[in-house]
């Protein structure tokens, strides 16, 4: 893997992460303003109310300065269900040299250092990659429905992690 310097939050960071996701869900599965606002808008809600010593908002930045990949973990606002992975993704550049499975390692240490019993996430059904590396660490598909919060015709898929007692 490429050497890559972790951080949190840095100015640009909502930008950087919104424009990862549209580069790949636009190109990928034609997902349009709907998404796009979505994902803007309880990004910035969360990073308003994220608590850092509760959340979770790490950032990757290769060797120039660009933004590699991002990934989020919310207890504060997980609710009843656990902590709430969200916003997992990495840049064109970056898929499929470790750099997901690195954050999605990190995350999931985050939650076990936190004591979370459940971490949980949405998704769909199609993301067979990132749904092999949810699998790799401890993720279980719970159910599947035709709700498609993102509006973009998808089959929606819930997973959960719970953790070994």
């Amino acid at each position: 893997m490429n050497e890559y310097t972790f951080d949190g939050y840095r100015p640009g960071s909502l930008a950087g992460v919104l424009g990862l996701h549209m580069d790949y869900y636009r190109d990928m599965w034609g997902f349009g303003i709907e998404f796009e606002t979505k994902v803007a808008l309880e990004m910035a809600e969360f990073l308003r109310r994220m608590e850092p010593d509760r959340d979770l908002f790490l950032t990757a930045w290769d060797g120039k300065g660009r933004l590699a990949g991002s990934v989020t973990i919310d207890i504060s606002g997980g609710g009843p269900r656990g902590a709430h992975l969200r916003w997992f993704i990495v840049s064109s550049a970056t898929r499929g040299k470790g750099l997901g499975k690195e954050l999605m390692s990190r995350a999931i240490a985050f939650c076990d250092r936190h004591a979370m019993p459940q971490v949980w996430l949405t998704t769909f059904a199609g993301l067979d990659a990132a749904r092999g590396l949810y699998e790799r660490h401890g993720f279980k598909l719970v159910s599947e429905s035709d709700e498609d919060q993102w509006s973009s015709g998808v089959r929606e898929q819930f997973f959960v992690r719970r953790k070994a007692r």
